[in-house]
């Protein structure tokens, strides 16, 4: 643990306190290349902390997941289709939507799972027997 105090309190202050920072914004323009190079390694990694931020803290920058949507499902088939009657249904079908029911086509509520993991929002399709 001594070390790691000694790199807080003393290491990277002394490094921080030699670095060739202006005290004004003309001075920015007096920097010599020794200057500016010396301000790359700090510059990068707090430029690296803040995109490493950005990415864990921002849902938008994760951006949508990538691949395929549908794993284990009919692999064998073109494309998956599947057909119900509606004179079959009785009150009331949940149908799986997210593709990662283990009893496709009918929902498990697999993607209560795939949400959390994926910061999605998708839901099983809910049909219902119309009620004279």
């Amino acid at each position: 643990m001594e070390p790691l105090a000694h790199l807080v309190k003393v290491s990277i202050p002394n490094y921080l306190a030699g670095l060739p920072i202006p005290e004004s914004i003309g001075g920015w323009f007096r920097l010599g290349v020794r200057d500016w190079a010396a301000l790359i390694p700090p510059t990068a990694v707090l430029a690296g902390i803040g995109y490493m931020s950005y990415k864990a803290f921002c849902p938008l920058a994760r951006g949508p997941p990538c691949g395929r949507v549908n794993h284990t499902i009919k692999k064998d088939v073109n494309k998956v289709v599947d057909t119900v009657d509606i004179e079959d249904i009785t009150e009331k079908v949940v149908y799986c939507r997210c593709w990662r029911s283990q009893n496709w086509p009918y929902c498990d509520g697999s993607h209560g799972r795939h949400n959390q993991e994926t910061n999605d929002n998708v839901g099983p399709l809910v049909v219902t027997k119309k009620k004279d």
